[in-house]
């Protein structure tokens, strides 16, 4: 849900019903994960996606019906080779989509009128987790939860007074993962008893991508860093180049010594850094320090031989075989690129079969999965890990 609130917010403020038709699990060649979303208002108005188009018209019908009848229900769709025409996934997968109505005496809408206003107003701190109730009581489905982090939530999910509790502290560990997951207990806050499932979707704020050296190639990689929705800055010790003006997509440009830089900025499990510079006065020192930290991925630009001379300037620093293992130069996947559109596009392809856990090959022929389950999250869902 939480990757539509911009145009949910919207319908909330303008006091409109809706039905959001949320993915809650899937199995299979699924085409969308856990937290994609559908919604649809009482004029008739759509927005965003469930399959890619196998199902959206039949979702689309049972979000009419659950804003008149203001009822949640769980809804299977997959494959089925008896009818040509029965509604399914052509991918073969499977996937269970929650459809819950928002109305004005739905007893969630300010839950999530809270959820999607915060992640709509861009509030930065607005790390967030959104559980709701997929599996479990009738009367209990789709009941929400807002949690933030630190453990303080608004709602209630109802049932055993314990559920809440609990419910907030599985919803708080996902967003301190940055991931959107089910989980399972019993209805009454224990493992014991009849098993209610939440679906938590966390949305935290976008990860970082740092691109070191203010030349063409990175004005191409701003660009592509943010399609794939990472907040980007540019740094350059050299002020000519380093310039608004020069990098107008980039979210922040920076001028400094690069490895001054980011020994002063924040950085963390989901941050990637990109090197550009091949000028061994600033590699050297700025992967020495890079190469230490916990963070997504490190990639420096340069030819074999370079990359060569680098690892051995950066061994002659102290840098051990295991951080210059994680070093990813000549950076970027073999596209053959040559323009700086096309090299952006190798390291961008890098950057997400490293986050996803893809091997980078060509599918045709290949033997491995379509989709992989990532452990990093993405930021917003949508950005979902």
């Amino acid at each position: 849900m939480l990757d539509i609130a911009d145009e949910l917010s919207r319908w909330v403020e303008q006091g409109r019903a809706f039905a959001v038709a949320t993915v809650v699990a899937v199995g299979g060649s699924a085409p969308r994960q856990p937290g994609a979303a559908l919604a649809v208002d009482s004029e008739g108005t759509a927005i965003g996606s469930v399959s890619g188009g196998c199902v959206e018209g039949a979702v689309y019908e049972l979000c009419r019906a659950a804003i008149e009848s203001g009822e949640s229900v769980v809804e299977r769709f997959g494959y089925s080779d008896d009818d040509a025409f029965a509604v399914g996934l052509t991918c073969g997968g499977v996937i269970d989509i929650l459809i819950t109505p928002v109305r004005q005496d739905s007893p969630h809408r300010e839950v999530v009128a809270a959820a999607v206003a915060a992640v709509a107003a861009g509030d930065g701190a607005a790390a967030l987790a959104l559980a709701r109730i997929t599996e479990g009581p009738d009367e209990l489905v789709g009941r929400a939860l807002l949690v933030r982090p630190g453990g303080s939530y608004t709602g209630t999910l109802g049932g055993h007074p314990a559920l809440d509790r609990v419910a907030a502290a599985e919803a708080g560990a996902l967003l301190d993962a940055g991931r959107t997951a089910t989980v399972t207990f019993g209805e009454d806050g224990t493992l014991c008893g009849r098993p209610l499932t939440l679906l938590v979707e966390s949305s935290v704020p976008a990860p970082r991508m740092i691109v070191f050296g203010a030349i063409d190639f990175a004005s191409a990689l701003v660009r592509v860093g943010k399609f794939l929705g990472y907040r980007v800055t540019v740094c350059d010790a050299r002020p000519v180049f380093a310039t608004a003006a020069r990098f107008p997509d980039a979210d922040e440009v920076v001028v400094d010594w690069p490895h001054r830089y980011l020994a002063g900025t924040e950085t963390d499990g989901r941050t990637v850094l990109c090197v550009l510079t091949h000028d061994a006065k600033f590699d050297v020192p700025l992967l020495e320090a890079a190469l230490r930290l916990p963070v997504a991925y490190v990639g420096a630009m340069g030819s074999r031989r370079t990359h060569e001379d680098r690892n051995r300037r950066l061994r002659e620093a102290g840098v051990g075989e295991l951080e210059l293992a994680r070093l990813r130069s000549p950076i970027g996947l073999d596209l053959g690129a040559r323009t700086p559109e096309e090299v952006a596009l190798s390291i961008g392809a890098e950057i997400v079969a490293n986050r996803r856990g893809g091997s980078g090959v060509s599918l045709t022929g290949a033997h491995t999965p379509i989709h992989h389950d990532g452990t990093e999250a993405a930021g917003r869902i949508g950005s979902v890990a």
